[in-house]
């Protein structure tokens, strides 16, 4: 992840209106990690409870999903980001962290949380409980084999 000290990077528009409104400044681990993201690179954010390390996570992906969405062949949403959360709470929790965001700045981006993986997907952001399948099991990599990525 870039050091913070030298980190050039500033949130676009209307991600930086949107943190504004509110009274904040995105926080240095998350423009870094946000410049990595974008980059293809790598990282690993430690934070604190309450650091922003949801909106850290997602933030390069709503950036890319900003304009449009992404679209398959079909017309229909395809799938950008998947998160695979250790808790089904905690995907809930995460996918109503993202809509405030996602709806406050009219961003065509959807974003769901399921309990299983079906190639029929409608959203950009799919948020799934671990719980749900097994990460290493054969029937989740053929599922996620099947989905309408870009």
């Amino acid at each position: 992840m870039p050091d913070s000290a030298a980190l050039t990077f500033t949130l676009p528009e209307p991600f930086a209106g949107w943190f504004a409104a509110r009274g904040w400044q995105a926080r240095p681990h998350q423009l870094a990690l946000t410049e990595a993201a974008l980059a293809g690179e790598s990282a690993l954010l430690i934070a604190p409870t309450g650091g922003g390390k949801t909106l850290a996570g997602f933030l390069a992906s709503l950036i890319e999903l900003k304009d449009k969405g992404r679209q398959s062949n079909s017309g229909i949403p395809a799938l950008h980001t998947l998160y695979i959360s250790p808790l089904k709470a905690l995907a809930v929790d995460v996918q109503r962290n993202l809509m405030a965001p996602v709806g406050e700045m009219d961003l065509p981006i959807r974003i769901e949380t399921r309990t299983a993986v079906c190639a029929a997907g409608r959203s950009n952001i799919l948020l799934m409980p671990a719980a749900a399948r097994k990460p290493n099991s054969p029937a989740l990599s053929s599922q996620l084999a099947q989905l309408p990525c870009t």
